[in-house]
Parts: structure tokens; sequence; C-alpha cells
């Protein structure tokens, strides 16, 4: 065994200091690392897959968010596409795109989103989660309620990235429970990412689409306003149960693009202001209100 640190051998040791490195230089040096950006939440109404290629409002919508957000360190995303029994985040080094629809022209299937993946960030959100719960799993990329998006606001792909899937066995109250353990994440620079819809009703939007009816009905104006008002006043038990009423049912008759809108609300808190960068419906009933917390 080497002989004992003194106060100064232990305070470089701690640090990680070679033996040569001035100590105070290197300990001004340790505590003027800038510390990382508190990030927004975000919550976006991605729609169609082709707002990633095509020149409308919702994909200028999403290129406006870049104005309205610092530079990340990484993204943790919660698509409704990945949409599974349990709870896993992605852990791949450079995850794949994936291309999880059909019927859509080739150009949108060329398209690729390459940025790197964060396996460091993938166990660390487990760890928030709850290793009873979640895993971390190489069966997943980036998914287009992902890459359809950032396509838009990060078009360089140079920020990591992590999906969370959503358990389609854990009912809306777990969810928002799980949601709440990811707010730390905000502390660390990491921008958490809700992608789904605040309405998706999507047999109603392809038969409106189909008769040439885009006229909004009550039922998704009704759903659209409630998530406002729940927005607003940080209250997300209340969209617990709203989704459980008429117009909920009607709006979300699958849940999977109701969920990632609770992860955006479990991660805000009181304190943050609420705005809505994104508003209007696409195909008479899909709302696509995009929140931004903070």
């Amino acid at each position: 065994m080497g002989a004992p640190l003194d106060r100064r051998g232990f305070l470089g040791a701690a640090l990680g200091l070679g033996a040569g490195v001035p100590l105070l230089a290197a300990v001004r040096s340790f505590m003027n690392k800038p510390k990382p950006t508190r990030m927004p939440v975000l919550f976006v109404g991605h729609g169609s897959p082709m707002n990633a290629i095509d020149d409308n409002a919702w994909s200028r919508g999403f290129q406006h968010l870049a104005e309205l957000i610092p530079p990340p360190a990484a993204i943790l995303s919660v698509s409704a596409h990945w949409f599974v029994p349990g709870t896993f985040t992605t852990g791949n080094a450079q995850p794949e795109t994936i291309h999880d629809f059909g019927g859509f022209p080739k150009e949108l299937f060329d398209v690729q989103y390459p940025a790197p993946g964060d396996p460091g960030l993938a166990k660390h959100v487990v760890a928030l989660v709850g290793e009873q719960r979640a895993k971390v799993s190489a069966d997943w990329g980036l998914d287009h309620g992902t890459w359809s998006v950032l396509r838009r606001l990060r078009p360089s792909a140079d920020i990591p990235v992590v999906q969370l899937a959503i358990d389609e066995g854990l009912a809306p109250a777990g969810h928002l429970a799980l949601a709440r353990k990811l707010a730390p994440l905000r502390e660390e620079g990491v921008l958490v990412m809700g992608s789904g819809n605040v309405t998706h009703n999507l047999r109603h939007a392809m038969r409106s689409y189909a008769s040439g009816d885009l006229s909004t009905p009550q039922w998704a104006t009704a759903f659209d306003a409630e998530v406002k008002r729940a927005a607003e006043q940080h209250d997300g038990d209340s969209l617990v149960k709203a989704i459980a009423g008429e117009a909920g049912r009607m709006s979300h008759p699958t849940l999977d693009h109701f969920l990632p809108l609770l992860y955006a609300l479990g991660a805000s808190d009181a304190d943050d202001a609420v705005s809505f960068p994104i508003t209007g419906f696409d195909l008479g009933s899909l709302s696509m209100r995009s929140i931004l917390f903070g």
C-alpha cells in the first residue's frame, strides 16, 4: 500500500488530476464547468409522416420550435409509435431510422435521421424509472413519431436521442406517475419530448379526407379545449379522468397517441410557463396542438 494522501493529494485524486497539474488551477476549472441549461418539456402533435418532407403549416411549426428551445445535451423522446408490452429505452449507440408505416412515397422511406444514441442516458433513465419496471433494449431505434419532428427541429441530427417505450399494459395514472420520475433530466440538459396527438381518431380523419368534409366535430374541439385547460393548470390528474369520458374515448379509440401527453405533463412542474406554439386541426379532427412547458 502506498503512502497516505495529504489534503492536496486527496483533492487531486478526487478530481482525477495527474501529479504535475497545479491544484488551484484545476479546482477553478472544475468549479467553473458550465452547468447544463435547465430544459423545457415539449409535447408535439406529430400528425402525418409526410410532415417530415412536406412544406406545410405543421412542418414550418416544427421548425419554429427550434427558436423556442435552447440546444439540449440530449433528447428523450416518448413516441406514440413504440407502444409495446413493457417499458424500455433504446440503448443503441447509433439508432436505426425506422420507417414504421406503409403506403407512402419512396421519398419518405429514403429519409434517414442519423442522430447518435446515448447508451449512458438510456441506462440513467432506467435507473430513474426503476430497474424492476424498465430495461435497456437494442430492438428499436427512432420511429417516425420522433424523427419526423426532429428532422425539422434539429436537422443537423447532431444531438443524441434516446426513445422511451410506452407500456401498453400500464394504466394512464401509472404513466403519469412514471413521467414524474423523469423530471430530474431537465436539470441535466435533457429535453423530454412527448410525440403523439391531442386527438387521434384516425378512422374519422380518413373518412373525412375521403368525403371532403373537413369540419371539426364537437368531441374533438371539446377534448382539445380540455387538454389546453389541463396544461395551463398543470393538471395531469384531470386528463387521466378525461380520457375515460365520451370526448376522450372518441378522440382516442386507442391510447397510444394520448399517453405521450401525460409524459410531458408529468415531467413539467407548476412553475413552468405554458405556451402553445402550434395549434389547429388537420384532416378535420386531428389536433396538431403542441405544448411547451418552461
